[in-house]
């Protein structure tokens, strides 16, 4: 977190990319009511700033057996169950956020890779969802610069895999990720750029719109398809009331063709923020806490995975890395996501 909240979007002409100053967004009093945690997994193993974010496969013969993934940026990757128990951990230096796809049959998670600051690179993995590990499969450079965050996405019309690298300094890497041969191919096919640092990113498979977190201004909405420009539209404002610097993890909930949620980390204020689909609308937003398990603060990234996970998460599962779980070292929390709308009466 930083110290003082900026008040308006800056323009920025460069690369190739303008950024125009929003509307003001809506700001609604900061009612965010509690949402108790269902679980909490296994600490990661090493201290201070360290779990980062999550990534959740649905396992869809037996969604009880569905898995979480988790990184320690200090150390490597953990997997866990749903009971929050570490089934699996695969060692890697300095990973910070993770996501993954299914690609038939096949799930292949990819991390940011922050080992050389100097030259960003991606990580690929295999999840064994049989043996439950993360199998390393190899690092691809991206370009200069220190690797943060990372999303993908599947394109609707040929199922090809994309990569979105964010950069420290704010620039996005989209990378092409073919995984027909015998070895991973993986080309920068564009980049795009925001004025200052920026983490968190989600892709709506559905829509191929790309949403990306700059984390003192606000978020920001570009088309993810590599041809399409790399202008970024403005959609909700860090305004201290609705959305709270740091603005960090992203996470999508779909409804139907474009409808749905966009859910944010506002670390700034230890809460998440609710925006409706496709307009990005001020939704509701909520907190963590006020159950047996600990509640969270200076969430990075976050994740959101709908459909039945068995009795506890019968509508989705949201996970949230939690930045102070002391005594112990960090971990991340899991909710119900039908707890969630129940509590924003949504």
């Amino acid at each position: 977190m930083r110290g003082t909240l900026p008040t308006l979007f800056v323009g920025l002409l460069l690369g190739g990319c303008t950024t125009v100053a929003p509307a003001p967004s809506q700001v609604a009093p900061r009612i965010a009511p509690d949402v108790a945690a269902v679980a909490e997994t296994d600490p990661v193993d090493t201290a201070a700033d360290a779990a980062d974010d999550p990534a959740i496969w649905r396992n869809p013969r037996n969604p009880a057996q569905s898995l979480v993934i988790g990184t320690d940026k200090k150390a490597g990757i953990h997997v866990y169950d749903l009971k929050g128990k570490r089934v699996s951990f695969t060692p890697a230096a300095r990973l910070n956020n993770v996501d993954l796809r299914d690609l038939g049959g096949r799930v292949i998670a990819a991390a940011s890779d922050r080992a050389d600051v100097a030259q960003a690179h991606v990580s690929l993995f295999t999840l064994d969802t049989s043996t439950r590990r993360l199998v390393p499969i190899g690092r691809y450079p991206v370009g200069p610069g220190e690797a943060y965050g990372m999303c993908l996405w599947t394109r609707a019309k040929d199922k090809a895999l994309f990569g979105f690298v964010v950069l420290k300094d704010g620039r996005i890497d989209q990378i092409a990720i073919d995984m027909a041969g015998p070895a991973p191919h993986v080309t920068t096919v564009r980049s795009m750029k925001l004025a200052s640092q920026a983490e968190g990113c989600v892709v709506d498979d559905r829509t191929g719109l790309l949403y990306v977190a700059e984390e003192d201004v606000g978020l920001w909405r570009f088309a993810a398809d590599p041809a399409a420009p790399t202008t970024a539209t403005p959609i909700a404002r860090v305004d201290g009331q609705t959305l709270v610097a740091d603005a960090e993890g992203l996470a999508l909930a779909p409804a139907g063709r474009t409808g749905g949620y966009l859910v944010a980390s506002s670390q700034g204020d230890n809460a998440y923020t609710l925006y409706r689909l496709p307009n990005v609308t001020y939704a509701g937003r909520f907190r963590i806490g006020g159950g047996a398990i600990d509640g969270t603060s200076d969430t990075d990234g976050i994740e959101l995975a709908l459909g039945d996970f068995g009795p506890d998460y019968p509508k989705g599962l949201f996970v949230a890395q939690d930045g102070d779980n002391a005594p112990d070292t960090q971990n991340f929390k899991y909710l119900s996501w039908a707890e969630v709308l129940k509590a924003l009466d949504l």
